[in-house]
């Protein structure tokens, strides 16, 4: 697909040169956007602009991304802008919590039964970028492609389908209500452990210590951010 270079000048709003990008491109609903390398080159901004305006769009329902698979344009339908937009508002990070753990520690279990050898790699690759990160911005897109990681295991189009619903309403309500008092998680930031027996537990195949692992994981955050649920 051919697509027409941007000019420099036009680079002062990533979020908008890349919708131009998009539509200049004739990028059309359900048609997957170049890997984030080449984007990088086309558009003429760091990787670190690049993922924030792609989270961005895909917070607007506009794109969409699976793990190991890439970048997506969304259907008129897809993103659920409107209907996700208006739970978002009205929802508290208590009740947002308890949405999680009805549904994540379910998927967690599911990831164990049926995850892939490569499920498994691309797991713990999200797993450790999330260690990696330098602050608490690409902490929380690392975070977030890490759960991302533990549905795409599953196999199951309707699980990751119902994760990405859940996580679009999750990163509404927790970027309206966390304040950050450091630069960057800690090296003794809990969740690096909590992820790492997520992991371990989908790896092992063990169905239950998944399930045990997400809901102690995403309790233990609720515990840290909005205090006990």
């Amino acid at each position: 697909m051919s697509v027409t270079q941007l000019e420099p000048a036009e680079k002062g709003d990533a979020v908008a040169l890349l919708r131009a990008f998009i539509a200049e491109g004739g990028y059309g609903e359900g048609d997957r956007l170049p890997a984030e390398r080449e984007l990088i080159v086309s558009l003429g901004i760091s990787r670190a602009t690049l993922r924030k305006a792609l989270d961005a769009l895909e917070r607007e329902g506009a794109i969409w991304r699976h793990v190991g698979r890439g970048t997506f344009v969304a259907g008129p339908g897809e993103g659920g802008i409107g209907v996700l937009g208006g739970i978002a508002q009205q929802i508290t990070p208590i009740r947002m919590v308890r949405a999680r753990l009805c549904i994540e520690p379910a998927i967690a279990r599911e990831a164990a039964i049926n995850a892939s050898r490569d499920a498994v790699i691309a797991l713990r690759l999200a797993k450790d970028r999330a260690v990696a990160a330098p602050n608490w911005e690409e902490y929380g897109t690392q975070d977030g492609l890490f759960h991302r990681a533990v549905a795409d295991a599953t196999d199951n189009a309707l699980l990751i389908h119902l994760f990405e619903q859940l996580d679009q309403v999750r990163r509404a309500v927790a970027l309206s209500t966390v304040v950050r008092d450091t630069v960057r998680p800690p090296r003794e930031h809990s969740s690096f452990l909590e992820h790492e027996r997520i992991a371990a537990a989908i790896a092992a195949r063990d169905p239950n210590a998944a399930y045990d692992a997400m809901r102690q994981h995403i309790n233990s955050v609720s515990a840290r951010l909005f205090g006990e649920v």
